[in-house]
This record gives C-alpha cells, sequence and structure tokens, in this order.
C-alpha cells in the first residue's frame, strides 16, 4: 500500500516554472564587452607612457622647441645676422621679445636658430652613436669568446681617451665648426651604447627562437637584425634618448669655450659666453635665454627617458 501510494504522488519538479528552464542566451558581445581589448606591445607602450605626466610634459616640450626650432626665425621680423647698432643691448619688449645683444642683433631670432644647431648637433649624434653602437655591439655580444674579448679591449682603450683632449685634437686638424663637433662627440660617443647592445644580446642570444633560427641554418647578420635587435629595442631608445641631451650639453658646452660653431653663426653656447661678460652690466636676457632653453632641454629629455625606460619594462606591464 506504501509503496503505491508513493508512486501515486506527483512529482516534485511540477510546481517549478518552466521558464526557470530556459536556456541562456550564449551573448558573445556581451562576454567579450569585459575581456581587456588586445594590445601590441608598442601600444601598450604609449598608453603607459601617456600616464606618466612628467615624461609628456617633457615631451610636449620637445615637440615646441623643434616647431620654433623651424619656424621660430621665420615668425621673427629679424635675420639672425641683422646689426642694428642703435638697438644694442635692448631689453624684452613687443619689438625684440628676447631683447637685442651688443651688435643689435635679435636675442629671439638667434635662440631659435641656435636650437636648430643644437637639435641637429644631438640627434645626428644620436644617430650615429645608434648605427655604430647597434653594430659592434650586436657582433661582439652574438659572436662571443676571442671575437668578443678582442672587441671589447678596443672598446676600453678608446673609453680611456680624454674626452677634452680628443675635441682639442679634432679642433687643430680639422678646424672648429659644427663637423669638427660631431666627429669628436662620435669617436667615443658609441661606446655606451655597444656595451648595452652587448649585454642585451649576450642574454638574449641562448633563447629558443634563436636557437631555433641557428638549427635551420639562418645567416647571422639575420639573426641579429631579425631576432636580437627587435627584442633590445627598449634599452636602445632609452639610451638614444639620453644621447641627445648629452650631446647638447656638450656642444653648448664646447661652444663656450671657444671651441664649437664660432661668431657671428648662433649657437646657445657661444649666446651663453657672449651674455657671461655682460651679465655684471644688467644685461641679463643675453644670458638667461640660451641657458634656460639649455636647461629645460636636457631636463625634457632626461624626464622623457625616464619615462620611455619605464614603459618599456615588459616587467610593468599588466
Amino acid at each position: 500500500m506504501e509503496l503505491r501510494k508513493i508512486k501515486e504522488e506527483p512529482p516534485i519538479t511540477s510546481n517549478i516554472p518552466d521558464e526557470w528552464f530556459t536556456p541562456k542566451t550564449n551573448n558573445l558581445a556581451a562576454r567579450e564587452a569585459v575581456v581587456r581589448p588586445s594590445l601590441s606591445y608598442w601600444k601598450d607602450t604609449w598608453r603607459r607612457l601617456v600616464k606618466n605626466k612628467l615624461a609628456m610634459l617633457g615631451l610636449i616640450f620637445l615637440i615646441f622647441l623643434t616647431f620654433m626650432a623651424i619656424f621660430g626665425p621665420m615668425i621673427s621680423q629679424y635675420e639672425v645676422g641683422d646689426q642694428r647698432l642703435m638697438d644694442q643691448n635692448l631689453p624684452p619688449s613687443k619689438e625684440h621679445w628676447f631683447g637685442t645683444d651688443d651688435l643689435g642683433r635679435d636675442v629671439f631670432t638667434r635662440t631659435w636658430y641656435g636650437a636648430r644647431v643644437s637639435l641637429f648637433v644631438g640627434v645626428v649624434a644620436a644617430l650615429i652613436d645608434f648605427l655604430i653602437g647597434v653594430i659592434y655591439g650586436g657582433i661582439a655580444g652574438y659572436k662571443g669568446g676571442r671575437v668578443d674579448h678582442i672587441m671589447m679591449r678596443v672598446i676600453e682603450v678608446l673609453y680611456g681617451l680624454p674626452y677634452l683632449l680628443i675635441v682639442i685634437l679634432m679642433s687643430v686638424v680639422l678646424g672648429p665648426g659644427l663637423f669638427t663637433i660631431i666627429v669628436a662627440l662620435t669617436i667615443t660617443g658609441w661606446i655606451g651604447m655597444a656595451r648595452i647592445v652587448r649585454g642585451q644580446v649576450l642574454q638574449i642570444k641562448n633563447y629558443e627562437f634563436v636557437l631555433a633560427s641557428k638549427t635551420f641554418g639562418t645567416k647571422t647578420a639575420r639573426i641579429i637584425r631579425k631576432n636580437l635587435l627587435p627584442n633590445t629595442m627598449g634599452p636602445i631608445i632609452v639610451q638614444m634618448t639620453l644621447t641627445v641631451p648629452s650631446a647638447i650639453f656638450a656642444e653648448a658646452f664646447l661652444s663656450f669655450l671657444g671651441l664649437g660653431i664660432q661668431a657671428p653663426f648662433a649657437s646657445w653656447g657661444v649666446m651663453a659666453n657672449d651674455g657671461l661678460s655682460t651679465i655684471l652690466s644688467g644685461h641679463w636676457w643675453r644670458l638667461f635665454f640660451p641657458a634656460f632653453f639649455i636647461s629645460l632641454t636636457m631636463f625634457a629629455f632626461n624626464v622623457l627617458g625616464d619615462g620611455l625606460q619605464d614603459a618599456l619594462d615588459p616587467k610593468l606591464r599588466r
């Protein structure tokens, strides 16, 4: 009796609404909406660089500096070499925004013309250091052994040469000028780049993808170009951003000493040298503007380099 009674009782699920058993729709778009968007390495680097306000401020200033170096002399109504003896040592005004020097030349025009020279020297020196340093350091790190030992001894010999002595010798042989400065900066300037590239290549050359390329008989030049260098671009870019301000300061320093750009051509170093002798006379603007832009340019490159170093570090990627 009890068994039959149990069989006649209605199922437990008979009181459950049918809508409870409606299958959930497979909304693919809704699922993908919460997933982090796919970013390449360089897009992620830019995203992290934008979050660094100080680095972006430096980048904005460098863009402004480049723009004014190109178009600044065109904005002014005065030429870089115009001498107006009636307008000697005028303070900043509506007619002369940065004042004039002892020959009546417009300091605003000469400042931006000097920016052309400084940026040209910095960028060219950085590019030459990049080419020599990457090739030299890449070969030394990839070959290793005796080749690496000999190449590093050459670097140590060059590193021991006094920098100022090289500049003086170049000035005596080639004569002071823009070409002499670039040659003097690049004779030993590529050593730092070569050391960084060598260290990175020594670390990466034993990775699996490099060993696979060797197994398939890929040539050394192609392995360095396709496998090793792309994976060392982060430190290389950071080193280049730090090489540019060093070259700019070196050019200003050499021009200040009279070993670089010669008058009447404008350079921040030449302008600072000319303005230093008149600072006690109250003509502060002649030294202030070139010194200000030298300092601000070096600061901008350094904070941008620090920001790139953090942005390019794969360990900080989220």
